[in-house]
């Protein structure tokens, strides 16, 4: 009896499922096939035994990219070591898998019997149609964004694994340089066919392709020319001898005539051709500054083109530092080494490295000797470029003067250096260069970090000025708004104000007025200066309780008197009584002034009631 359990990996987690009737199974596999698409079906043969979701985007990154190189994570193990039933005397456990690589990993790792392919592939096939109605709280929305996310992620990984090594650019550099060398020679030969017809001794004088574009463009019209173009011609050509033999040969030239509408496109044509060379310098520029970033050994020893080709003929830095000194001493004459092994004819002793200057020097009979020994160092250089954590360019130096040593001993016998002694001489020049490197970058990190600092410090203070000026309109806002309200009752009170003046005024006048209607009928009654006596005394103000009353019933006596005739009193009691009434009137003008205008308001209001009172007995 065999317990076959399958694995499978999704980008939600690692699921474990039993498969039931394993025999039978096996026996009729065209029916397994066709009830993999039946979800009823598939249901009886496969059961969910175990899952294991991810904890993190990260983490499902980790266990993917474990899994994509046959490594068993630390997760996979621990998941099957506590959901895998162990195998018996009499059942035996299998554990199906869909890479062998894995399978293999596993069975190494746990001691696990893995199955590959046949019906294990046709359940996995069925497990990966129907994995969101076997899991529970799965939905197949929630299941495609994890394969979605978790695809981008390692796609993402994957395109970064070698960003520093930046040698794609090196390959399209290299291809562009080569296709706009093509280009630049048509396009220079249609502009001397179809100028030559004008100015034919021009060619002969002037043999450079993008010198002649420039000499087409300034000439225009050749029976223009003249001596004041002289000096122009001069700074193009670069030769005044030249100028000057253009000059006559312009003057005696056997070319036809051209229109002015030819001449117009013959220069905006030349013109194109002289831009694209100019773009072909600042590309060769731009592919010496990346070959002096990604493999400096290798521009050093042979040179940045042909180093960049080699880049590419391998297809990366990588690549070229995986292939021996064999195969790169003949990489680009891929084609006559496959004619010669064919034909049983001499192979090819170099390919690409041909272009390097130093077999160019070597004499013939040396040629694929020195070809042999600079594919070695090139070899060892890109090895070195490729592995190393600070790229420099010592090792270069050291390995082209080893080849020069060597091109040296074949032409005069004097025996090179040690392979050794140089090595090590490179090494501890290389590390004094790596260190001052490593101290740079500090620096420069440190000024980056500073900068930082800096930025964010005036972020915060500007931050904290605005909270400031914030609070600070908040608090004008808010003692505004106080302002408005507060005003309102001040402006009341200042109304009461004037109110209570404007009365006090009338009542003055009043009081004046009665006071001079007062002066002329005290001679005609006696009873009304009485009476306007007692009327004074209260408008004046409330002296001392005692007072009052002892002038309050005077006052009464004497009114009594007048009424029944009898005023018997002599003129010394009432020489008194005016005493009496005149300091209970400062008494009473002393108290007016301290008290407050509402309590004037009071009293006045008792003085007029206890005036009628008076008036009315």
């Amino acid at each position: 009896m065999v317990l076959l359990h399958v694995l499978f990996e999704h980008a939600a987690g690692y699921a474990l499922f039993a498969v039931k009737e394993v025999e039978e199974i096996g026996m009729l596999l065209p029916q397994v096939e066709e009830s993999v698409l039946n979800i009823g079906k598939f249901n009886n043969m496969v059961k969910l035994s175990a899952f294991f979701p991810f904890k993190s985007a990260q983490g499902a990154l980790e266990n993917i990219n474990a899994i994509s190189e046959g490594v068993v994570h630390a997760d996979l193990k621990l998941f099957l070591e506590t959901n895998l039933p162990p195998g018996g005397k009499k059942k035996k456990a299998v554990l199906g898998v869909c890479d062998a690589k894995i399978g293999a990993a596993l069975q190494e790792e746990l001691g696990i019997s893995c199955q590959t392919g046949g019906v294990v592939a046709e359940i996995i096939r069925g497990v990966r149609l129907h994995f969101h109605s076997l899991v529970k709280g799965l939905t197949a929305q929630a299941a495609s964004k994890a394969q979605l996310g978790l695809g981008h992620s390692y796609s993402r990984a994957k395109v970064k694994f070698n960003v520093n090594r930046a040698d794609n650019m090196i390959i399209q550099s290299i291809a562009l340089l080569d296709q706009l060398d093509k280009d630049i020679n048509t396009f220079s030969m249609r502009v001397r066919e179809w100028y030559g017809y004008h100015f034919p001794e021009l060619v002969k004088i002037v043999s450079e392709n993008s010198t002649y574009c420039r000499v087409a463009r300034l000439i225009g019209n050749r029976k223009e020319l003249s001596e004041e173009k002289l000096e122009a011609l001069e700074e193009v050509v670069m030769d005044s001898a030249k100028a000057q033999a253009i000059l006559e040969a312009a003057r005696s030239s056997m070319g036809m005539d051209i229109s002015p509408i030819d001449l117009i496109n013959i220069e905006s044509f030349s013109s194109r051709v002289i831009s694209l060379a100019e773009y072909r310098q600042e590309l060769q520029e731009y592919l010496r500054s990346k070959m002096g970033q990604v493999a400096p050994n290798l521009a050093a020893l042979i040179g940045e083109v042909v180093g960049a080709r080699l880049i590419s003929h391998a297809g990366s830095l990588t690549n070229l530092a995986k292939y021996p000194a064999s195969t790169v001493q003949i990489l680009g004459a891929e084609k006559a080494l496959f004619r010669a092994l064919k034909t049983r004819g001499n192979t090819p002793k170099y390919g690409l490295i041909f272009h390097s200057t130093f077999i160019g020097r070597a004499a013939a009979k040396n040629k694929g000797r020195i070809s042999r020994y600079l594919a070695n160092k090139c070899t060892i250089a890109s090895r070195i470029d490729c592995f190393s954590e600070v790229p420099t360019s010592v090792f270069g130096d050291k390995l082209r003067d080893q080849v020069e040593e060597r091109l040296s001993f074949y032409e005069t016998g004097e025996a090179p250096r040690k392979n050794l002694d140089v090595m090590k001489e490179a090494v501890t020049e290389a590390a004094q260069v790596a260190a001052e490197i490593k101290r740079k970058l500090e620096k420069k990190e440190k000024k980056r970090k500073k900068r930082e600092k800096r930025k964010l410090e005036a972020l915060s203070t500007a931050e904290e000025e605005e909270e400031v000026e914030a609070k600070k309109a908040k608090v004008a806002a808010e003692e505004l708004g106080e302002n408005g309200e507060t005003e309102t009752p001040v402006k009341k009170k200042k109304k009461k104000k004037k109110q209570a003046e404007e009365e006090e005024e009338s009542q003055g006048e009043d009081k004046t007025s009665s006071q001079e209607n007062g002066m002329l009928e005290e001679t005609e009654t006696p009873v009304k200066k009485k009476k306007k006596k007692k009327r004074k005394q209260p408008e004046e103000g409330e002296g001392q309780k005692e007072g009052e009353v002892t002038t309050e019933e005077e006052a009464v006596e004497e009114a009594t008197l007048a009424e029944n005739g009898l005023e018997d009193t002599t003129p010394a009691k009432k020489k008194k009584k005016k005493r009496k009434s005149e300091a209970v009137e400062v008494e009473a003008e002393a108290e007016v002034e301290e008290e407050p205008p509402q309590v004037e308001k009071k009293k006045k209001k008792k003085k007029n009631k206890e005036v009628e009172e008076v008036a009315g007995e």
